[in-house]
């Protein structure tokens, strides 16, 4: 009787061969640099208060003040959705729930990456707050209250950097075409969602969300690159925290 061959035992470069070959840095650096540039310009006109942008602001959200004033059923639902469902604060739960999962699955390198990189982005928003000093729209009846300067808007910004790492995340962990498709609709939902509502309430002005937005871009951006290039060579997890099994 022929002997029973030992078991087979599969080797990490099995499970690596299996797992989505991480995004080239390429892209992300582009996209990040272009991020920047773009934020560069819109921050200058801001500062320098171009006519024709200032004009396109002030048009803007007139218009949907107007609507907000005359639409008390909008206005609540736009509150709802602004001031609770995509405030930053919920943002930044999101991001720490990611951060446990990613700590309790061992990726402890990347959990920290998504947590100074939102820290970062906290930081940073404030600062140019503060540095720029932006006015937000006043009106004689407003529908809704905010606080600190106005450029870049920081819902805008929360919103984008939170659902990007999100997504990235769960491209890096090979997650199913499936999350990664309804993932990115909630994503796309809460970004412009969040900056629709707040210009509707009066509360910001359109070059704020966008600024916001580029921002947020140019961050996350450079974060997965700098990610690809210094992630760890060894026990990288993210294919278990995505829940693939192997």
């Amino acid at each position: 009787m022929p002997p029973t061959p030992p078991p087979a035992v599969r080797s990490s470069a099995v499970d690596d061969a299996r797992r989505p070959a991480p995004a080239p840095r390429g892209p992300a650096l582009r996209c990040a640099g272009l991020c920047t540039l773009v934020f560069g310009l819109l921050l200058t006109l801001v500062v320098l208060a171009w006519g024709p942008l200032l004009s396109v602001d002030r048009a803007l959200a007139g218009a949907l003040h107007r609507t907000a004033v005359t639409e008390p059923g909008w206005t609540r639902l736009s509150r709802l959705l602004s001031d609770w469902l995509w405030d930053p604060w919920m943002m930044r739960a999101v991001l720490v729930a990611a951060v446990v999962l990613l700590v309790r699955r061992g990726e402890r390198v990347l959990g920290a990456w998504v947590a100074v990189t939102a820290l970062v982005g906290t930081g940073l928003q404030q600062v140019l707050k503060a540095l720029v000093g932006r006015d937000r729209p006043v009106w004689p009846d407003p529908v809704d209250t905010a606080h600190y300067a106005a450029f870049p808007s920081g819902h805008a910004m929360s919103a984008l950097v939170a659902g990007a790492l999100v997504l990235w995340l769960l491209r890096l962990g090979g997650a199913r075409p499936l999350w990664r498709r309804t993932a990115g609709a909630v994503a796309v939902v809460s970004v412009v969602g969040v900056g629709f509502t707040r210009v509707y309430l009066g509360v910001h002005w359109l070059s704020d969300v966008v600024g916001g937005w580029l921002l947020g871009g140019a961050l996350v951006a450079a974060a997965a690159a700098a990610y690809r290039g210094f992630r760890p060579r060894e026990g990288n997890g993210a294919a278990m925290w995505a829940g693939r099994r192997t």
